[in-house]
């Protein structure tokens, strides 16, 4: 009997949630994906040491203010460690924009050109890297011209309705719709029983929005994320892709329990009508959504936060 992971590739592109090169190694995901906090325990690890001084040594060459040098160190080693793991791995990785620049299209932008530029300057191509972007209003609007020059764009927290139609008219690659943090909320903030997986307000989310991409032809890619249990994962089995940390893809590993699929984007049926938001309409959706609203902000202060602490960490080496 093949494991459940085995099982979920079948039907998956299964990525991993994580910067670890040896948990990279073991499960063999097609694309991997970074962001601050991971890159944060990736340069507390003896392994990135290296890169972490030679891309601070590449900044201060590079010169420019200290705020310049750490936000160049950041981009570098972020890049060396994407280029590290796809030496690994088959797919893509995702690399994330300065989540300080989320409300600015320009900004964004500019850093997201400068990313592709350091990647491209390594002989790796476009093809192989997806820029991760918040999913605010300014995120989706950079995330659409991004797309139009050929650097494709993985639009991250998300958790309500109204983002993912936005990405969707967009033209956005890839959106990663948020499960567990979805979940979080929902017992902090509400009287919720999940008593199955299908009860869980994140999974249901995530098949919302699924349904109606597949419902009306977007092209745009739905990548679950942010699980606490390997209960959310398999109720969202035949989603395009999955990322995973590395300790539930090890529990997926361990099981050799059947895996039914739970979405199939052939059968795929939603009554939501195609939209196409107004900056207007889309701000006030999202408004009318606490969770959503209170977990983007909170997400992209924990961001901040870890980013804050890797300059940190680079600036006292």
């Amino acid at each position: 009997m093949s494991t459940k992971l085995e099982q979920l590739k079948s039907m998956t592109k299964v990525v991993a949630d994580t910067g670890d090169i040896e948990a990279i190694r073991r499960f063999a995901p097609l694309d991997a994906t970074t962001n601050p906090s991971l890159l944060l325990k990736a340069a507390a690890l003896p392994h990135y040491a290296e890169l972490l001084d030679g891309a601070r040594e590449w900044a201060t060459e590079r010169g420019g203010s200290t705020t310049e040098q750490l936000a160049n160190c950041c981009d570098r080693f972020a890049v060396d460690v994407g280029r590290e793991i796809l030496d690994i791995i088959p797919g893509r990785i995702s690399t994330e924009v300065d989540a300080r620049l989320s409300f600015d299209t320009t900004a964004t932008l500019e850093r997201a050109r400068k990313i592709i530029g350091l990647y491209e300057e390594a002989g790796i191509g476009r093809d192989r890297i997806l820029i991760k972007i918040a999913s605010t209003w300014e995120g989706i609007r950079a995330a659409e011209q991004l797309e139009r020059e050929g650097i494709n764009c993985n639009l991250t927290l998300l958790f309500g309705f109204s983002q993912a139609a936005a990405c969707a008219d967009a033209g956005v690659y890839l959106i990663s719709p948020f499960v567990g943090r979805i979940l979080d909320w929902y017992k902090a903030n509400t009287d919720l029983v999940v008593n199955t997986p299908a009860d869980d307000p994140g999974v249901q989310s995530v098949t919302r929005i699924f349904n109606y991409y597949k419902q009306h032809g977007y092209q745009t890619v739905v990548m679950g994320a942010s699980f606490r249990n390997t209960g959310e994962i398999e109720s969202l089995a035949g989603c395009d892709r999955l990322t995973i940390s590395p300790a539930l893809l090890e529990e997926l590993e361990a099981d050799s329990g059947d895996l039914p699929q739970a979405l199939d984007a052939a059968a795929a049926s939603s009554a939501e009508a195609r939209q196409t938001p107004t900056e207007s309409a889309f701000r006030y959706d999202l408004n009318a959504d606490a969770m959503a609203t209170e977990k983007l902000a909170e997400g992209i202060r924990n961001f901040v936060a870890d980013q804050v602490k890797l300059e940190q960490l680079i600036a006292s080496r």
